[in-house]
């Protein structure tokens, strides 16, 4: 920063109204996106968890199709962010697209998916901690014991500066990533007795009940691509460094688990991995890896482990604070959540209220347990796999209705032929991401290990309906009764601008 430059904006409602200007270039906002996807946690806790529950051995191929899915989706996507600068990423775009209305309701379901996925991440959290305090140090601690630890921990740092968070989540995201890769080469190097077999890249391995829920659990995976736009107001060139970001995470997240998953399969064997995943759980990754490279190195994974997920709950914070600043700012909230604190810039109500809420979330699965200490099923099971599906449902409605949106968008401003290929990225992905989420509501019975008939099968893909309700309602009551609010959906700091130049011009007329 050159001496005597401010890089402050400068707001017609003031300065602690707006997000600071670049406080992250593209390497801090790769890094802090590509925490939410949390490498590790995906492959010591999500693939093993889709391998046991959902029976699907073509896992890898899963990876592939996803990724080649939200690639065509971030065709619109990367565009979209050259012309929408916005920490409400999702429902801005939603709300430029197809109205304020429809936009009040993807951000309730934005609040309601995102901060649902961190109350997953905490289960599986305390659950791996206590595991480890009983290993190493014979401690017995129940799972929300340190899961409530890592509540406050991640509230008091939302309170912190984005540069600092940036730096924290880059050298865990690192490290387990180098972590991850020399798993990859040792069963690849020493693979079980079927070989180094393509099996699980055939698609006849993904036929079964739970492919719906595979998918949803497996997009869950990549989220986190989607976020470039939530700091647009934070970056330096925001039109060239947040199209990048979004491009450079999917194609290294679709290569990445395709590899991770394909390795464990190769070091299980295709024919074993799920009855292996089954019998044992979270802990898939390192019984393989134990055996192969040692435990000395299976000790430090399950440390970068806990790291990993500790970057994943953190990225995901600063996300949710931001959404509720949005909201804060256009009036979706109440006008504290649209403040920032003067010395950090950090959305610090919206972050208060995240650790409020997963506070709650926390306590209400941990009076519900009734199972003995170390059993995963309320952590992982229920807190981390329930909540993980609920949180990816709303996500990938949010990515099919952005698809629309983006071509509305286009449309609407007369851009239809410049941005034709745009347009056809959107429309193929938008389709196929709706065809993802009826199959993932029509199977989540699989996930529960109940019938169809369970109430459960419903309550939970419920959540996403309400919100959607909710939201949707809450738009058409603004529309109604406060129609200056309901114009500003979406429009962040532009909306400031309208209202000076509305003021202005006033102020002319009565001169």
């Amino acid at each position: 920063m050159l001496t005597g430059q401010s890089t402050e904006i400068s707001t017609f409602k003031g300065q602690d109204r707006a997000l600071r200007a670049d406080r992250i270039g593209m390497a801090g906002l790769l890094l802090s996106v590509l925490a939410a996807s949390a490498p590790l946690m995906v492959v010591a806790g999500v693939m093993p968890t889709t391998f046991a529950v959902m029976g699907i051995v073509g896992q890898p191929l899963l990876f592939v199709i996803l990724g080649v899915v939200l690639a065509l989706f971030s065709v619109g996507y990367a565009e979209m962010s050259r012309h929408v600068h916005n920490a409400g990423a999702f429902y801005a775009y939603i709300a430029r697209g197809l109205g304020g209305t429809v936009g009040a309701g993807a951000s309730v379901v934005a609040l309601v998916a995102y901060s649902a996925m961190q109350f997953g991440v905490f289960g599986i959290f305390g659950f791996e901690i206590s595991g480890l305090l009983t290993k190493y140090f014979d401690v017995t601690v129940i799972w929300w014991v340190p899961a409530l630890l890592g509540v406050a921990v991640i509230g008091v740092l939302g309170w912190l500066k984005i540069d600092l968070n940036a730096k924290v989540l880059g050298v865990l995201l690192l490290i387990e990533c180098v972590m991850v890769a020399v798993f990859d080469v040792a069963a690849v190097a020493d693979p079980a007795a079927e070989g180094l077999s393509l099996h699980s890249f055939n698609p006849e391995t993904l036929t079964g009940a739970g492919l719906g829920t595979a998918l949803c659990f497996c997009i869950a995976s990549f989220v986190g691509f989607e976020q470039p736009p939530v700091y647009a107001e934070e970056t330096s060139r925001p039109q060239v460094v947040v199209a990048r970001t979004t491009y450079s995470v999917v194609g290294f997240a679709a290569v990445f688990f395709a590899l991770g998953s394909w390795a464990l399969s190769v070091a299980a064997g295709p024919s074993d991995i799920v009855g292996t995943a089954q019998k044992q759980g979270p802990g898939l990754l390192f019984f393989l890896s134990e055996s192969r490279l040692g435990a000395g190195f299976t000790d430090v994974l399950h440390i970068f482990f806990v790291t990993g997920m500790f970057a994943c709950l953190l990225s995901f914070h600063n996300v949710v604070a931001r959404y509720a600043f949005a909201m804060g700012r256009e009036g979706l909230l109440p006008s504290a959540f649209g403040r920032t604190n003067r010395s950090s810039g950090a959305p610090v109500h919206g972050s208060l209220l995240q650790s409020v809420v997963s506070l709650l979330a926390v306590v209400a699965f941990a009076i519900s347990d009734d199972k003995p200490v170390g059993d995963p099923t309320a952590p992982v099971l229920q807190l981390f796999t329930w909540m993980g599906n609920v949180g990816a449902l709303g996500v990938i409605l949010l990515l099919a209705t952005t698809s629309v949106a983006v071509i509305v968008f286009f449309v609407r401003r007369g851009a239809a032929r410049a941005q034709v290929w745009r347009i056809v990225s959107s429309g193929i992905a938008g389709t196929l991401l709706a065809v993802i989420l009826v199959y993932a509501v029509k199977d989540f019975d699989v996930l529960l290990g109940a019938g169809p008939g369970s109430s459960l099968s419903w309550i939970l893909p419920g959540i996403i309906g309400a919100a959607v309700v909710v939201g949707v309602g809450y738009g058409f009551v603004l529309r109604s009764a406060k129609p200056e609010v309901h114009a500003r959906i979406g429009l962040g700091n532009e909306a400031f601008q309208l209202e000076k130049a509305a003021s202005g011009a006033a102020a002319r007329a009565a001169e």
